[in-house]
């Protein structure tokens, strides 16, 4: 059934439709275009509409039982923000954060006044009263957590993450509804019809195993200043810290081969990174495969190393950039190497590259996002994790069948932690999944923390280099050695 909070001023509201996430939303909706052409972007496992009255009153909506209708009064001056809870082991479920997540969502329905001034995370709350952060809804979603939608002032949406609980992260919704864009049934015969010819091939297997444990090593180091050289003491998007790793990142792509670009995409963010290998033959096609080189520590905190978030998948890039550098391999189909920023803020680099890509109506066959591959708990094998809700299942099966052919090591499984940059292509449609170091929730104790390093219990380079090697999809933009 369709829920909605109290519907007073509904007339002059706008409606947005919430509901859990399906594939094909245009096979569900029985008026076209009611949804679909008013789509806000799927978070958490959630789709977010703009639906009117007339199409909500002649429509039957089969399917969206748990869907949920917020009224929303439209203000130019508001922005919306989606806000969502990452899934989390139990183990991190400490009584400090269970506090925090109390405190935060009891400011939020009680507008702060409720905050007190025990802590500075509390202060910080009270000082965004001025902001006029505004509750539109908040629910929690059995085995995903808590979501919700808060309209706030735009000021505040650069550092919105910074008021937000540790393990929960902001999205912003665009400012006009946009449509639904599935990925074409044509692009998905194409992953299939790679998925059906896979097989192993041993020229293939024998450059993925020169990815350099050793290389990894080092680059991890420079990018969370454990080296002591780098003198990087944050990525965070707002620090100067992300402004060198942007230079360098560039400088150590282009040693290989790649031309890369700084790509700026919005005032005070630093670019993005973007770096590509010509194709040899299909100059139309491109496979792109990125990780987010932006971080995020403790609260209150300057340090903000991100070892595993995301420096996992950054290292994952480099060391396949090293690998097409060092045995001279030349790709049919361009091949993209992208590190994003602004990822912890909502997403805002991918989905400036994702909109560019698809204004130029580029043929993207395939987008893999690698984001957190490092952490491997205690008594687990080291695995891979795909993505529950979204993204395009037949590049997550594509990747799976890469796995258990040239990483074996690896136990392939689902996650249901959302979400990546992945998703700003997904919404754009274009074939993309997620790749993630664990099958559940997020166990790694120092995610969104300032002891996100390299030399701790858990940081398995190992696993990212297995993860690596599957990255290097033969199939999707064949290569031959010079």
């Amino acid at each position: 059934m369709v829920s909605s909070p109290a519907t007073t001023g509904i007339a002059s509201a706008a409606l947005l439709f919430i509901t859990p996430y399906a594939q094909d939303m245009s096979a569900i909706e029985t008026a076209p275009g009611c949804l679909t052409d008013n789509y806000f972007g799927t978070y958490g496992g959630q789709s977010v509409f703009h639906i009117s009255i007339p199409c909500l009153e002649n429509s039957s909506f089969q399917g969206f039982e748990a869907a949920t209708i917020v009224p929303y009064v439209a203000d130019g001056d508001r922005q919306l923000v989606w806000l969502q809870e990452t899934a989390i082991d139990s183990a991190l479920v400490i009584p400090e954060y269970e506090t925090e997540v109390q405190n935060f969502v009891k400011w939020l329905e009680e507008d702060g006044y409720a905050m007190g001034s025990a802590s500075g995370y509390q202060q910080t709350l009270s000082a965004t009263l001025e902001y006029r952060v505004e509750l539109q809804f908040i629910k929690v979603q059995p085995g995903v957590g808590f979501h919700g939608l808060v309209a706030v002032d735009p000021s505040l949406v650069p550092s919105i993450e910074a008021l937000l609980p540790r393990y929960w992260k902001p999205y912003i919704l665009p400012e006009q509804p946009m449509s639904y864009l599935p990925v074409p049934k044509l692009a998905i015969e194409h992953v299939k019809s790679l998925l059906e010819t896979a097989r192993f091939d041993p020229v293939v297997s024998s450059i993925i195993n020169r990815i350099s444990l050793a290389q990894m090593r080092a680059n991890i180091r420079w990018l969370t200043g454990e080296d002591g050289e780098s003198g990087i003491v944050s990525r965070h998007s707002f620090s100067e810290g992300s402004r060198v790793a942007a230079n360098w990142l560039k400088e150590r792509f282009e040693e290989t081969g790649a031309t890369c670009d700084l790509k700026p995409f919005k005032m005070g963010f630093p670019p993005n990174v973007v770096c590509k290998y010509s194709a040899s033959v299909d100059k139309t096609s491109t496979v792109l495969i990125s990780g987010h080189y932006d971080s995020r520590g403790s609260f209150g905190s300057q340090r903000a190393p991100g070892g595993n978030d995301d420096g996992s998948g950054i290292i994952a890039l480099l060391g396949i950039a090293h690998v097409i550098a060092s045995t001279g391999i030349k790709f049919r189909s361009n091949v993209e190497l992208v590190a994003f920023s602004g990822e912890e803020q909502g997403a805002f680099g991918s989905r400036a590259y994702a909109h560019e890509m698809r204004a130029k109506d580029a043929n993207i066959t395939i987008m893999i996002q690698a984001d957190m591959l490092g952490y491997h708990a205690p008594g687990e094998p080291p695995q891979l994790a795909l993505p529950m809700y979204i993204g395009t299942p037949e590049v997550a099966q594509l990747v799976s069948k890469m796995s258990a052919i040239y990483s074996p090591e690896l136990t392939v499984g689902y996650t249901s932690v959302c979400c990546s940059d992945h998703q700003s292509f997904h919404v754009q449609g274009f074939p993309a999944t997620h790749l993630f170091e664990r099958a559940g929730s997020v166990a790694d104790p120092m995610y969104h923390n300032s002891g996100d390093l390299s030399e701790r219990p858990g940081y398995d380079l190992n696993q990212i280099r297995s993860i690596a090697k599957v990255q290097v999809l033969r199939h999707p933009a064949p290569c031959r050695r010079i």
